[in-house]
């Protein structure tokens, strides 16, 4: 069959290898469609301490069940199911109070393991999802990167009429966005690039700022009416933005950073004890998938328009070489197998 091969950084391609072997825990299944996400070009690029080569990549798969045993989530054979790419240990002591995203010994498909792009996989039967039979298979796999921008959402414990800035105007941060105006919320997007700004305003996003052209801080002050955000999220991963979300947030305000610096970032902690801030590290998700699919099978988030372009299994990887080179053409590549 074939898979998306990393043989190391900057060198990918189309792979022959054998089928998978289902084992008694585990479902067998026929990747229909699958999404490239951010990690993946990370993992491309070489700039990811935590993925060692050759690596299959892909965490963001959908498809078909064809083999399946007796499983607590009544998932059976020809369903259609996203899978959860977060396997965790159980035992240590996040997994015991159910916070499995930050298992000590996590292991992220297309990461630390082998990933999902290929045409057959096998995956533990208890981190599979079934999916509403009205997605259509392309936008399936959008859950995964949505249940990420929940995670961030529920961690800040964003409630209606509060105002949510978001640092970068990425996929994630778009959904951060759309998932925050699903709960009543007020999202408040920050980017440097005009064309993303101008795409989150295509999707109802009203409030926008290009920190290059404008004061940010100034910006937000006025459209909080003096109170700062109520919330910060941070999706970039850049220095400069983790630092500033301690000044955009309002006082008793709370922060969640989503996005991986590649540096630690100093930070003023008199602030932090000043504001009386609580912030948040938001990795992964845990348990948003129902949520995720239930948003998009609704309409509730609308996940079309965030898919760029659509490829098949042939083309990824040149999408992955074209994404990791202008990364300010695509917001996000999907793939549908036949």
């Amino acid at each position: 069959m074939k898979t998306v091969y990393l043989e190391s950084p900057k060198n990918i391609r189309i792979n022959e290898i054998g089928e998978p072997v289902r084992k008694e825990n585990e479902a067998l299944i026929k990747v229909k469609a699958l999404g490239i996400c951010g990690s993946d070009i990370g993992a491309y690029r070489g700039v990811n301490p935590l993925v060692s080569y050759p690596r299959i990549i892909g965490h963001e798969i959908a498809g078909e069940v064809l083999e399946i045993g007796d499983n607590s989530k009544g998932i059976k054979k020809g369903d259609r199911v996203i899978i959860d790419p977060y396997i965790y240990c159980g035992k240590c002591y996040p997994c015991s109070l159910g916070r499995t995203n930050c298992c000590e010994d996590l292991k992220v498909l297309g990461v630390h393991i082998d990933g999902g792009m290929t045409e057959l996989f096998t995956h533990p039967s208890e981190l599979l999802v079934k999916a509403p039979d009205n997605i259509p298979w392309e936008q399936i796999p959008m859950a995964e990167p949505l249940t990420i921008a929940l995670h961030a959402i529920h961690r800040t414990k964003v409630k209606e009429g509060e105002h949510v800035v978001i640092n970068g105007a990425g996929a994630i941060g778009i959904l951060m966005a759309l998932s925050a105006i699903a709960y009543g919320a007020v999202p408040i997007v920050i980017d440097i690039v005009d064309e993303r700004l101008e795409f989150a305003v295509k999707l109802g996003i009203k409030n926008i700022i290009n920190t290059v052209k404008e004061n940010a801080e100034e910006k937000i002050r006025k459209i909080t009416n003096g109170r700062m955000a109520e919330v910060v999220i941070e999706a970039s991963g850049a220095n400069s933005a983790i630092r500033n979300s301690i000044d955009y947030v309002s006082y008793a305000g709370r922060i969640a950073l989503t996005g991986w610096p590649k540096k630690e970032t100093s930070i003023p902690t008199d602030l932090i004890t000043k504001k009386e801030l609580d912030i948040r590290g938001a990795r992964t998700s845990v348990g948003e998938f129902e949520e995720a699919l239930k948003l998009i099978s609704d309409g509730t988030v609308d996940v079309e328009p965030i898919i760029s372009k659509v490829v098949s299994i042939d083309e990824i990887p040149k999408a992955v070489e074209e994404l990791s080179d202008h990364p300010e053409k695509y917001l996000k590549i999907n793939a549908v197998l036949k």
